[in-house]
């Protein structure tokens, strides 16, 4: 509690000496946090020096390391170091700092004993240092700089600092989201938004690749937020949308998208579909289909088309995937396409496999980059979502 209050009023360059020297007084030693970069591939030290990429601090791989595999199984890990406290050995912890289900990064502390009080305190530990962290983010150019790997476009600065956080759990559901090329998206966004028992689900594709596809891409989003707050239907926000797009741009641009309401008490799916790829549903690992709604046209164009609000009714365990084009057209050097059959194939295989849904994400991400060589020419975008129904026990951060 103490560390909480004294936080108040420090800067994220700060905190790593802070926390350091609260834990010191019970018995945690060489308290380091790590930060993982934006596509979730690197673990950064936070040193308190302020320092951007590359510039001091140790740093560690998401895979094929010890402080990766605490942060992909969101875990807390154990390995004996012999260098540190003397002649007898210390035992040394990693563990995922995460927000909820949102992964920040690990951290690492050494400790003398190896008893389940001294595992709860180091897990504690790390809950409290992830909402230290969170304090901080929207402020702390240092930490925005630390999380990146290379230059951010002016559209993607705009489309992260618009999303909401990538992983979600809560109220019977977990949501899970993806973007690419990270550092240089164009008009790709998603939303979602708890309000009461009704989780909000929106996937936004906005014509072209530049930054006024990025500005495109906002208004669409915060036009959608802005009817919905207000108690617009879904058919009625996605009407909304289009008036607002047609106000600014004329009818020069406009934006695909899949906009859904889940209630969370029943598992009852709403949903419209504005001239977007259609969603998929996953049903006990085995089965999958796509939700057929008739289209009203991409938000902008203003064509007049009804829109239609079409009904799911899911079973607990359901997942639903909304993704846009980029997913499943990226192509590799013979130009075959990565496809909708590989795509849903990937979550199946590798969430079955136990992996959380967000570490599924990560996966897919790095095998859709891999699939087009390191470089999307088109942006990519995924919102998995997972009705729980009754079973809250099961949303697996």
């Amino acid at each position: 509690m103490r560390l909480m209050q004294d936080s108040h009023f420090v800067t994220l360059e700060k905190l790593p000496a802070l926390i350091a020297g609260h834990c010191a007084e019970v018995g945690l030693h060489d308290v380091t946090v790590f930060v993982a970069d934006l596509r979730e591939t690197v673990l950064r030290q936070l040193t308190g020096e302020g320092r951007t990429a590359g510039e001091g601090g140790q740093e560690f791989t998401v895979r094929g390391t010890l402080p990766g595999q605490a942060y992909q199984r969101v875990d807390l890990l154990a390995q004996t170091d012999h260098g540190a406290g003397g002649p007898q050995p210390r035992r040394r912890w990693w563990v995922a700092v995460t927000d909820g289900v949102e992964r920040l990064g690990v951290l690492r502390a050494d400790t003398e004993t190896d008893d389940e009080a001294t595992r709860d305190a180091v897990r504690d530990l790390a809950s409290m240092t992830a909402l230290l962290l969170l304090s901080k983010r929207s402020f702390s150019d240092s930490l925005a700089r630390l999380v990146r790997t290379e230059p951010m476009n002016v559209a993607a600065e705009m489309q992260w600092n618009l999303t909401p956080p990538p992983a979600f759990a809560g109220a019977e559901a977990t949501v899970g989201a993806a973007m690419e090329p990270a550092y240089q998206i164009g008009g790709d966004a998603y939303d979602y938004a708890v309000a009461g028992s009704v989780l909000h689900l929106g996937v936004f594709d906005a014509m072209g690749h530049d930054t006024t596809a990025g500005i495109t891409a906002n208004v669409a989003v915060s036009a959608c937020r802005n009817a919905r707050r207000q108690g617009a239907s879904l058919a009625q926000t996605s009407q909304h949308v289009e008036a607002t797009l047609v106000e600014q741009f004329g009818s020069s641009r406009y934006v695909t998208g899949i906009l859904a309401d889940l209630d969370l008490t029943t598992g009852h799916l709403t949903w419209i579909n504005r001239g977007h790829h259609l969603p998929v549903l996953i049903r006990g690992n085995r089965w999958t289909t796509e939700l057929v709604c008739p289209p009203a046209g991409p938000m902008g164009a203003a064509l007049g088309l009804p829109v239609t609000e079409c009904t799911e009714q899911l079973e607990p365990g359901d997942r639903l995937l909304l993704y846009t084009d980029g997913v499943i057209e990226a192509r590799d050097s013979q130009g075959r396409q990565f496809g909708r059959d590989r795509f849903v194939d990937f979550v199946l295989r590798h969430h079955s496999g136990r992996r959380t849904l967000h570490e599924t994400l990560r996966r897919l991400m790095a095998a859709v980059l891999l699939h087009h060589e390191g470089t999307l020419e088109d942006d990519a975008t995924v919102l998995l979502t997972e009705w729980r129904g009754a079973h809250q026990e099961k949303l697996t951060p």
